[in-house]
C-alpha cells in the first residue's frame, strides 16, 4: 500500500517512523511518502492560503496550491483515494480503517488555518476520484497532521505482516465483534493489595473466554450505549442476552434498546428463553 500525506509541517509526521509503522515503512509493507505542500506554490513568499470570500476571520488555503499537489502525487491512479481530515466530516471509526487498509493509494491532505476551500473536494469528486473528508472527534484542532497520524495509524497496523501477532486484532476495541476490550492484566499477579480475577489463573479456556466476554460487555454498556444498540441480536448468545437484561438492555423489534428508553406501558423485558 501508498500513502502519500501532503502538509505544510511535513517535519510533524516524524512520529511516523517510528513504532511499528516506522518498521513497516523501512520493510517495504508500507510505502509511506510525506511531502511539503509548499513545493508546489508559485511566488517566492512559498503563499499557501488567502482571506476568505465573504469576510470573517482566519485564513483559507489555496485551491490551485492543493490542486498542483494532489495532480502531482495522485497522479493518474484511478485507485487513488483523496482523504481530507476536517472537523466536519464524517467520523473516522473502525470501519474506515478496515476499509482503507484494503485499499492501494491514499492520498492524506492536512488543512491548517480555515481549512482548505471546499472547490477541492468538488473538483476531485467531480472528476470521479473517491474523497473522504473525515474527522477523528467532536473537538477542533490546529491543523489535519495530528488526524494524519492517527488514520496512517490505524490503517498501517492492519496490513498484514505489520503486527507480529495477527490474533491480537481480533479481539481489540472496535473490532468485528462490535465491543469495547475487556480488561487486561499481566505479572506481578498481586500489586498495591490488588489481585488479578481468579479465572485468569484456572487454565480453563472456555470460562476465561465467557470472562472476558461479560466483561466486554459491561464496559460496553457502561462507556459506549451507543455500541450496544448496534449490536446485531443475532450474533448474540442466551449469556449474553441475559447480561444485558441485568445491564438494562432489552431486545425490542429485533434491535437492543436501554430499559428505561422503553415507551410508558410496555412493561418488562420478555425474559430470555433457556
Amino acid at each position: 500500500m501508498r500513502i502519500d500525506v501532503v502538509s505544510i509541517f511535513p517535519d510533524y509526521l516524524a512520529a511516523l517512523d517510528l513504532s511499528l509503522v516506522g518498521k513497516a515503512r523501512r520493510s517495504g509493507l508500507l510505502d509511506l511518502r510525506v511531502h511539503d505542500l509548499r513545493d508546489w506554490t508559485a511566488d517566492r513568499h512559498r503563499t499557501v492560503d488567502d482571506t476568505p470570500f465573504g469576510g470573517g476571520a482566519g485564513m483559507v488555503m489555496r485551491p490551485d496550491v492543493w490542486g498542483a499537489a494532489i495532480d502531482s502525487v495522485l497522479g493518474d491512479d484511478p485507485e487513488g483515494h483523496l482523504v481530507i481530515p476536517t472537523p466536519s466530516g464524517e467520523v473516522f471509526t473502525q470501519r474506515h480503517a478496515e476499509a482503507f487498509a484494503t485499499e492501494t493509494h491514499l492520498v492524506v491532505a492536512c488543512g491548517r488555518y480555515e481549512g482548505i476551500d471546499a472547490r477541492v473536494a468538488e473538483r476531485y469528486r467531480a472528476a470521479g476520484r473517491r474523497v473522504s473528508e473525515l474527522s477523528i472527534g467532536d473537538y477542533v484542532l490546529n491543523g489535519g497532521e495530528v488526524a494524519a497520524l492517527v488514520m496512517v495509524e490505524a490503517v498501517g497496523r492492519l496490513l498484514p505482516g505489520v503486527v507480529g501477532n495477527p490474533e491480537s486484532l481480533v479481539e481489540e476495541s472496535h473490532g468485528a465483534a462490535g465491543l469495547l476490550e475487556y480488561p487486561v492484566y499481566t505479572k506481578p499477579p498481586a500489586w498495591e493489595g490488588l489481585e488479578i480475577p481468579e479465572v485468569l489463573l484456572s487454565g480453563h479456556h472456555a470460562k476465561i473466554d465467557r470472562w472476558r466476554r461479560d466483561r466486554a460487555l459491561e464496559r460496553t454498556a457502561a462507556r459506549r450505549p451507543d455500541m450496544v444498540a448496534a449490536l446485531d441480536v443475532a450474533g448474540l448468545d442466551k449469556h449474553d442476552l441475559r447480561l444485558l437484561a441485568e445491564l438494562g438492555w432489552h431486545v425490542d423489534g429485533g434491535r437492543l434498546r436501554r430499559t428505561s428508553d422503553a415507551p410508558e406501558g410496555t412493561g418488562s423485558p420478555a425474559p430470555v428463553a433457556e
